[in-house]
């Protein structure tokens, strides 16, 4: 396993901005801009959710990869990459969640 995964995600996410939406499932969802691309990353979400509550770990697993990846697709929708999301997860390391939420007010 390897964390190399998500910088060749988001390498190739970006190598496929300009390609044929008609060849391309990333250039077709990123052809149909930011809103298009939050709403299938809510839809692979909530897919993910329903397989935590069910216990399915095969499916989970299968789910979750569905979801980071339209999540990514939605980050470059928005001209972010999962580099950015890393960046800013460092910069939290060493704070706990219950200050860094209480900083964002």
């Amino acid at each position: 396993m390897s964390y190399d995964a998500f910088a060749r995600l988001d390498e190739t996410i970006a190598s496929r901005k300009d390609a044929d939406p008609q060849t391309s499932w990333t250039a077709k969802l990123l052809s149909k801009g930011p809103e298009k691309c939050a709403e299938k990353f809510g839809e692979e979400a909530v897919e993910a959710i329903i397989e935590a509550v069910k216990g399915d770990r095969d499916k989970l697993t299968s789910e979750a990869a569905d979801a980071l990846y339209h999540l990514a697709v939605m980050l470059a929708a928005r001209g972010l990459t999962l580099a950015d999301v890393g960046t800013e997860l460092a910069r939290r390391e060493h704070q706990s969640g219950i200050d860094e939420k209480a900083s964002r007010g």
